[in-house]
């Protein structure tokens, strides 16, 4: 079961490489599968009169062996997103963009859009050096020890001639404050 659910997300994660997809869900409701896909671009995702998520949907199945539901669900910020910032940014280094400006440009847009603090890092041969190394950029506060902190997190790999330059995106988007509990005797 989990073995499919792991084939079924890296074929899905390897087909929609471009499709900017932050979050594949696979439900597993009574002998059937429901999958949800998180995209930016939900159009790529579907394609043309829908043959694009048909496709997705025969190949799915075949894999669980069992009747699947495709669903694509749009991420309306994606630069609140941190796994598909983290992927941004990693294709901006596969394309020999420097890593400061890729990671400058990422923590920017980000910040505009409203988040409270974004932490971005890079480890690699970073410009083809030879000894690698880890260099990050942050802009606003990323407090990790607060645990009601709403914190997304999301990894990248860029596959650059040199070997892989991991990125990691930390996104501060607020504070979770809980609603006091209803039932709750009142303090005297």
């Amino acid at each position: 079961m989990l073995n499919n659910d792991l084939k079924v997300r890296n074929y899905l994660k390897q087909k929609l490489a471009h499709a900017s997809v932050s979050k594949i869900q696979i439900d597993r409701p009574a002998k059937n599968a429901k999958i949800t896909i998180h995209t930016a671009r939900p159009g790529i995702v579907i394609g043309k009169k829908g043959e694009d998520i048909d496709k997705l949907r025969r190949e799915a199945s075949e894999i669980m062996g069992i009747p699947v539901n495709v669903g694509v669900e749009e991420i309306r910020k994606p630069e609140l997103d941190a796994t598909l910032v983290a992927e941004s940014v990693a294709q901006q280094l596969e394309r020999r963009i420097m890593f400061r400006r890729a990671m400058k440009r990422a923590v920017t847009n980000t910040m505009r859009v409203g988040a409270e603090g974004i932490r971005i890092n890079v480890a690699g041969r970073l410009n083809g050096a030879e000894i690698a190394r880890t260099e990050w950029y942050r802009e606003g506060r990323v407090p990790l020890h607060t645990l009601r902190a709403d914190i997304d997190y999301g990894t990248a790999e860029a596959k650059t001639t040199y070997g892989i330059i991991g990125v990691k995106v930390w996104i501060f988007k607020g504070e979770v404050f809980d609603a006091p509990a209803q039932n709750a005797p009142a303090e005297k």
